[in-house]
């Protein structure tokens, strides 16, 4: 034993002195000139870095070590804490030497995952079926990985993990079903799976960058792949592709439209550029651009741009159109400066623009039926102490029947604020002196009407007229015998113009011409009228417990008398005589083709009257907690006409009858009018124009116009059935409630609406034949389940017989998509159009579902 000992105490010393002489360090060359006696480096104790930074603490059911191969195993609700990482397995092993820690979800008896790895890191909770993470690299690598960011869910089939910034996924689908976020439902309605996926986490937003990109609804692939996709997590506007929707036009062919792209440009702007491409060769561009200054502005300008090709080159039937759009609008917020404000809202088009347009949203909406398009650009100038307000105006409508544009450029109107003319002597104004009030102003006017390629060339500045009007009307009222109203008025119009109208006949030619001449003219006119007008109230009662309790009867009487000179008169020089060609003495205004208008011609001295009803009864009604409801028969109904004492012949007027009433607790609305002729219409043989006699009396009616409109819905026709009290089962799909009856068919409400609108109009004048407007139109949509939705509209002419319009619309909510479908059967243009849409507010900026911009009302600045 003794041998033992010493021979184990030999060891030691020499392998002490073995490490000694390891540790003993050559010492360095001094320089000549150096100190024998100074030490060159200081020793100093190295000690050795430790493999884990922080302290790793562990929990399980069932712990054990292997201290040789410095392995730590973990079973059964295992859980280890390491910095701000904590993992939660079934398993987990800890590996000293390779400083890694490995984790498995919980297994089945066939080795299949059922509890996966639930890994918290920084708040965000991953769930994986396999888990390795290096805690000397801070690097990780997972299998069938589940990561939740903001509204969406990614799966990858394997994620490495590079920092806490970066992640790189194979095979990774993603969704924003929230029923499999949720875990509501084991499969997503949709995803969208991409063979590499890199997450991008920062501290002010995170994204995904990925390469091809694949749709699938239902588990079945789509058409809808993409090149690349960038989602956003952020509340921040972020660019992202527009989805298209694609279809069939019968005139252009196969189309994706509204293919684009979406890009934010710094705090103010945003700029969304699509295109419309058609399988003909048909395309169009939309580029459009909004700005936002909170607080002060917004805006948007936008461009349509496209070339429109119809039939086969070469052919009778082949055509190619280019077409554009501009416009612009601006809005100023009111409270930006109450003194000077500005809007615009310019919209140009080319002539054939809607006849060769490449955008199916202006079908579907019938902007294609539009006839005119007009723009305006105004600002307005308040003042703090004076009472004035100067608008000025620039304003350009096209019509495209005649393919004319009306240009006013600029006008400017300056009005002066109402004011009574004499002061109140008591404070309270009374009589007809202290309640005259004055309202006056001017208003400057240049305006042409050329064509489009005239636009601000030679042609447009010669035709170019300028006028100014000037308009001071006085008027005042006094209360007479109580009951009446007594008001009095007065007008007075000047006018200058710089262009007047000379007529002449020319016997070369043998035509009359209206020759423009270039000078300065004016006129001035007056008015003046008197009314009276008071209101009578009327009761009709019945006997009690009759069904109708009463009728009531309101009617406003009015009187007036007017009076003007006759401005035709060679006193005022106003008007001009001619022979025509037939050798006629013929009267004409001077200012005929002026803007300032003609001064009146002829004495007038009418008396007007109208007279005004209202209708309504009392009725018995159960459903009123007054027991009694009121019905109107008439919310108005107006007869008015005048009689002309100045008039030499026809001194009546035509009669007018204007009725407005609404049925059906107010849901039936309907509008009439009548004018009626009181004057005897004969006609010669043969002739389809008639001529006004002097025999008064044969009332004929010229005009009748009824317009009817009519909004039916389900709640109309009865409460909402009780399916909980009438059906015992019940089901529940996504929220929905169904009920179910002895057969095992479902019950749910189903709402619906109609739009009825009916229109009826007669006009006949002097014509033997009366011309008929007559159609009717429906608009409306129905549930046919909770998520399957028709619409559509549709207009039928009753004298043609031929349906005008007609649009038939399809949507199915899909619980985190939607999917529309829109066809237009009938008329120019036959489309059908098809569109796949997210909901999810992640999404609408990546791929502009929504269309979300800074301009809209939720959106973040």
């Amino acid at each position: 034993m003794a041998k033992t000992v010493l021979k184990n105490i030999l060891q030691i010393l020499i392998i002490l002195i073995f490490n000694n002489f390891l540790a003993q360090k050559t010492p360095e060359k001094l320089p000549k000139n150096a100190v024998n006696d100074t030490i060159s480096k200081k020793d100093t104790i190295v000690v050795k870095k430790e493999a884990l930074e922080d302290i790793l603490r562990t929990k399980a059911d069932d712990q054990r070590r292997d201290v040789p191969k410095k392995m730590t195993f973990l079973n059964k609700n295992a859980q280890v804490k390491y910095q701000d990482m904590q993992i939660d397995a079934d398993y987990i092993s800890i590996d000293d030497n390779k400083n890694l820690i490995y984790a498995r979800g919980k297994q089945d008896s066939l080795g299949k995952i059922i509890e996966p790895v639930i890994t918290t890191q920084a708040g965000k909770k991953y769930e994986t079926n396999e888990f390795s993470y290096n805690t000397k690299t801070k690097q990780a690598i997972a299998y069938n990985a589940r990561t939740e960011e903001s509204e969406g869910v990614i799966t990858a089939q394997k994620t490495k993990k590079y920092n806490d910034s970066v992640f790189a996924m194979r095979n990774a689908d993603y969704t924003t079903d929230e029923y499999y976020i949720k875990k509501k439902d084991t499969a997503s309605d949709y995803f969208m799976r991409a063979s590499n996926i890199k997450l991008i986490k920062t501290k002010e937003k995170s994204q995904i960058v990925t390469g091809p990109i694949q749709m699938y609804i239902e588990r079945v692939p789509t058409p809808l792949i993409l090149p690349f996709a960038i989602l956003p997590f952020s509340d921040k506007r972020a660019a992202g592709i527009l989805i298209p929707s694609f279809g069939e036009r019968e005139d252009v062919g196969f189309f994706l439209n509204g293919l684009g792209y979406y890009q934010p440009i710094g705090e103010h702007f945003d700029l969304k550029v699509l295109a419309d491409i058609y399988t003909k060769g048909s395309w169009n561009v939309r580029p459009q651009m909004n700005y936002l200054k909170k607080y002060r502005y917004s805006g948007t300008f936008t461009a349509d741009v496209g070339t429109m090709v119809r039939g086969i080159k070469g052919l009778d039937d082949y055509s190619r159109n280019s077409t554009y759009r501009i416009a612009w609008t601006h809005t100023q917020d009111t409270k930006a400066n109450p003194f000077l404000t500005f809007s615009a809202s310019v919209d140009i088009v080319s002539t054939k623009f809607y006849n060769n347009n490449l955008n199916n949203n202006y079908i579907f909406n019938q902007n294609v039926l539009n006839t005119q398009q007009n723009s305006t650009v105004t600002i307005t100038k308040r003042f703090l102490k004076l009472p004035v307000t100067i608008t000025g105006t620039a304003s350009y409508a096209q019509n495209f029947a005649t393919g004319l544009a009306d240009l006013r450029l600029p006008q400017m109107n300056v009005a002066i604020n109402q004011f009574y003319l004499f002061k109140s002597k008591t404070g309270v104004r009374q009589g007809l002196l202290e309640n005259i009030t004055v309202n006056t102003g001017f208003n400057l006017t240049n305006f042409v009407s050329t064509q489009e390629n005239e636009l601000f060339t030679d042609a447009m500045w010669d035709k170019m007229q300028t006028g100014l009007k000037n308009n001071i009307s006085l008027g005042t009222n006094t209360t007479v015998a109580k009951y009446f109203t007594f008001s009095l008025s007065a007008n007075i119009d000047n006018a200058l113009t710089t262009k007047t109208l000379k007529k002449y006949y020319d016997p070369v030619k043998n035509v009359d011409v209206e020759d423009i001449q270039k000078n300065v003219a004016g006129y001035s006119t007056f008015s003046s009228s008197a009314s009276l007008q008071t209101t009578l109230y009327g009761m009709l009662k019945f006997k009690k417990g009759a069904a109708v309790e009463a009728v009531r009867h309101m009617m406003t009487p009015s009187l007036s008398f007017t009076y003007s000179p006759d401005f035709s008169s060679p006193g005022f020089g106003y008007y001009k005589n001619y022979y025509n060609a037939e050798g006629a003495l013929t009267p004409y205004s001077i200012f005929e083709k002026g803007i300032v208008g003609s001064p009146s011609s002829g004495v007038v001295g009418a008396l007007g009257f109208n007279i005004g009803n209202n209708i309504e009864m009392k009725v018995k009604s159960k459903s009123d907690s007054t027991g009694v409801k009121k019905i109107k028969i008439f919310e108005s109904l107006n007869l008015s006409g005048n009689y002309n004492f100045a008039a030499k012949t026809h001194p009546w007027s035509v009669f007018s009858i204007n009725g407005q009433s609404s049925f059906f607790n107010n849901k039936l609305s309907v509008n009439t009018s009548l004018s009626l002729e009181p004057y005897k219409i004969i006609f010669a043989p043969g002739a389809t124009t008639g001529i006004r006699t002097e025999q008064f009396g044969h009332f004929s009616v010229q005009g009748f116009n009824v317009q009817l409109s009519y909004p039916l819905s389900s709640e109309l026709f009865g409460e909402k059935t009780e399916y909980a009290k009438k059906y015992p089962a019940k089901g529940e799909v996504r929220n929905e409630n169904y009920y179910f009856d002895d057969d095992n068919y479902a019950h749910f409400d189903q709402a619906w609406t109609l739009n009825i609108n009916a229109n009826y109009a007669y006009t006949k004048g002097l014509s033997a034949l009366g011309n008929k407007i007559a159609s009717v139109g429906l608009d409306g949509s129905i549930k046919l389940t909770p998520y399957w939705n028709i619409n559509g509209s549709t207009h039928f002419d009753l004298v043609t017989k031929d349906l005008a319009y007609t649009r038939i619309g399809f949507s199915r909510d899909q619980r985190s998509f939607t999917i529309n479908f829109n066809w237009v059967p009938f008329g120019q243009y036959k489309v059908y159009d098809f569109f796949i849409g997210i909901k999810a507010n992640i999404l609408s900026d990546a791929l502009k579902y929504k269309d979300r911009s800074f301009t809209q009302p939720n959106a973040p600045f």
